[in-house]
């Protein structure tokens, strides 16, 4: 938990703080950018899940009958294109029995403000938990905006699961969703006048799919 944000997570893990730093490294290509934003995911993925629920279930080893633990929970992953499907494989290779939506929402160059264009969930929610994937959260525009069309839907507990945070994003989302836990590899100085962090790591959809912004 970070000081003065009891909803934020920081990841400590000698591994999660490595694995940011090369992630954060102007040389870094995309090659790489790629299969390390795969490997954090699943990481702070390992953290996320820590309290799922669990229910006992009666199984046979190839010895004997015993008793073993599993998952008592339905979980859907809902990346926020196009920067979140980065973090997609991991998350179903961690949860291979999860559903997957997406949401697609970009940030007004202008106005910096969230706007939606695509939006591929189901009537209603089937699951008991979701994450929310996306590399950054600078303003929160995006992630609270996603939250909310989320709860709309029916979605009983969001949890979102990010690499890089500014400080300004997670207090909007104490703020607006105070319900939602944040985990995270690192959380940065602060926003820019161009409401991009520092010192951040650019544009993460950019370096993932190396394109220019």
């Amino acid at each position: 938990m970070a000081r003065g944000f009891p909803n934020v997570r920081v990841a400590t893990h000698p591994l999660v703080r490595h694995k940011t730093r090369r992630l954060a490294d102007a040389e870094t290509d995309a090659k790489l950018f790629r299969e390390l934003v795969s490997e954090l995911t699943a990481l702070l993925l390992y953290e996320a899940t820590a309290d799922l629920p669990m229910r006992r279930v009666a199984y046979r080893t190839p010895l004997e009958e015993t008793i073993g633990e599993e998952i008592d929970a339905s979980i859907g992953l809902v990346p926020i294109l196009r920067a979140g499907l980065g973090m997609t494989e991991a998350a179903l290779n961690a949860l291979p029995g999860s559903q997957v939506y997406h949401l697609g929402l970009y940030r007004d160059e202008t106005t910096h403000r969230p706007v939606s264009y695509y939006n591929k969930l189901p009537e209603t929610c089937p699951d008991d938990l979701i994450f929310l994937l996306d590399p950054m959260l600078a303003t929160g525009g995006s992630a609270t905006a996603a939250v909310q069309t989320l709860k709309a839907w029916g979605a009983p507990r969001v949890v979102f699961v990010g690499l890089i945070a500014a400080p300004e994003g997670v207090d909007r989302m104490l703020r607006e969703h105070p319900d939602v836990p944040i985990h995270v590899a690192k959380l940065d100085r602060e926003l820019d006048p161009n409401a991009y962090i520092r010192p951040g790591l650019g544009d993460a959809g950019d370096r993932m799919f190396n394109t220019r912004g």
